[in-house]
């Protein structure tokens, strides 16, 4: 929004001063002209004091004149900006500079004049900069969402007291970092292009879009064959903090975000999103990654999809009940069925190492499991011990650290010596939580912040 005020017709401040100057020169100029006419008058000199008095007149009005223009064109003191008076200009500023932190606000008002700028002298009050302003329409209101930089030492409780004394309800208030500083029509071309180039960009794009939400992808077809009846109509249907959209695979993509209601802005561009997704069609990157092992067999890394079903398969017919065991924590006969929802970039993405002829000897999956992310490795039996597994894990790490994920999780055996050494050699700080003889490893991710680069990072730059 845009508040543009005319120079000419703005209304100048009153200054009383200015006002006895103009009331004690004219009693001067009253008194100066009636000596003037007595000394014409009783003088003997008096045309020449009429001749001196005109040409004192009229240099007078010259100077008055030139005055006049010159500040004219100069805005009044303390007022820069051309019409918005300004704080006086003390000639130095020695205030300390404020620690600041960035905030993400939005709230609703009323579709009404001033509503905003209620809010914004709110915001001023406390020091607080506005960096990025949105608007989203709604039938009644409007939801204003803010990106601010605040001090520190502002709490978000105090802020949102401020905003709902200016007129804003159901504020919501959290942290923002530097990714946030990028405006929205970039961010919305740098989602849709990472997901036009891999179909497992899709799920990150909506979490990036709709900011902290969880996301579930239904099937349309159970593991054992039968169909789930979970659909969405094509133009999807949205529900408060609930939004449904048909996944371009079959079944339902289900948004949840119980702390704020979608707005209809955000339910259009999740759609196009889907609907981009839809259009491309199956895709993912098929760059390789060609590694040597210590006694000296390559092996090549690279993205796996629901192409690779077939050697997926062959391997695990390679595989021993135990490995398979380890695996999938359940009857082995029924392990084929898990690799078509593995393989689906819908559900998280799968990394493939193969060999020089060709033979699919180990796999990699990293699923989005609503909120949270879990790892999960395949070792062919006659390829362990070798470092594939290792290699694979620091690279879906990476990939859940690039993804902005907060931790990943490793569902095993407590007998699972391999998945335990592989989890412990990523040096992250880990939990341990075991029941019945199942072990679930948490691996925290923010470390990896300030570490140095993981070797996905290098598979992933080639990939682009």
């Amino acid at each position: 929004m845009t508040d543009v005020t005319s120079a000419k017709s703005a209304r100048r401040p009153h200054h009383w001063r200015r006002d006895l100057i103009e009331l004690a020169a004219l009693f001067t100029a009253v008194v100066v002209a009636d000596t003037i006419a007595k000394t014409v008058v009783r003088g003997a000199d008096g045309p020449y004091m009429l001749v001196f008095s005109a040409i004192a007149l009229i240099a007078t009005a010259t100077f008055h004149t030139w005055w006049a223009r010159r500040h004219s064109h100069a805005p009044p003191a303390g007022d820069p900006g051309g019409g918005h008076p300004l704080p006086p200009d003390t000639g130095t500023d020695n205030r300390e500079p404020v620690e600041t932190s960035l905030w993400r606000m939005r709230t609703t008002v009323r579709d009404a004049p001033g509503s905003l700028a209620a809010l914004c002298t709110a915001l001023a009050r406390h020091e607080v900069d506005i960096l990025t302003l949105q608007t989203h329409p709604l039938a009644e209101g409007t939801v204003d969402e803010f990106l601010l930089r605040a001090p520190t030492a502002l709490q978000a409780n105090e802020l949102a007291r401020e905003i709902a004394a200016a007129g804003g309800s159901s504020t919501w208030i959290e942290r923002a970092d530097a990714h946030d500083l990028v405006d929205t029509p970039t961010r919305l071309l740098g989602l849709a292009t990472r997901t036009a180039l891999d179909a497992a960009e899709l799920p990150l794009a909506l979490r990036q879009l709709l900011g902290r939400c969880t996301i579930h992808s239904l099937p349309a077809v159970s593991l054992t064959g039968r169909p789930t009846g979970e659909t969405a109509p094509v133009e999807g249907v949205l529900e408060e903090t609930v939004m449904r959209l048909r996944d371009p695979n079959g079944g339902a993509i289900t948004i949840e975000r119980p702390y704020l209601p979608f707005t209809p802005t955000e339910f259009a561009r999740a759609r196009a999103l889907v609907e981009l997704d839809a259009r491309l069609g199956p895709r993912i990157p098929r760059s390789h990654d060609v590694l040597t092992l210590p006694e000296g067999n390559e092996i090549t890394v690279r993205r796996a999809d629901q192409s690779d079903l077939v050697a997926a398969r062959a391997m695990h017919d390679r595989c021993s009940e135990r490995t398979l065991g380890l695996r999938y924590h359940g009857p082995v006969g029924d392990a084929d069925r898990y690799l078509d929802h593995l393989l689906s970039p819908r559900f998280g993405r799968t990394l493939a190492v193969q060999t020089a002829s060709g033979r699919l000897v180990a796999l990699g999956h990293l699923m989005w499991d609503g909120d949270e992310t879990e790892v999960a490795l395949m070792v062919e039996d006659d390829w362990q011990r070798r470092g594939i597994g290792s290699e694979l894990l620091g690279r879906l790490v990476a990939m859940a650290v690039e993804a902005g994920c907060e931790s990943v999780y490793a569902v095993t055996q407590s007998s699972n010596t391999g998945m335990v050494a592989a989890m412990r050699a990523l040096n992250l700080p880990l939990d341990y939580q075991i029941e019945e003889g199942t072990l679930v490893i948490t691996a925290r991710l923010a470390a990896t912040r300030t570490r140095s680069r993981l070797p996905y990072e290098e598979y992933q730059q080639a990939e682009r």
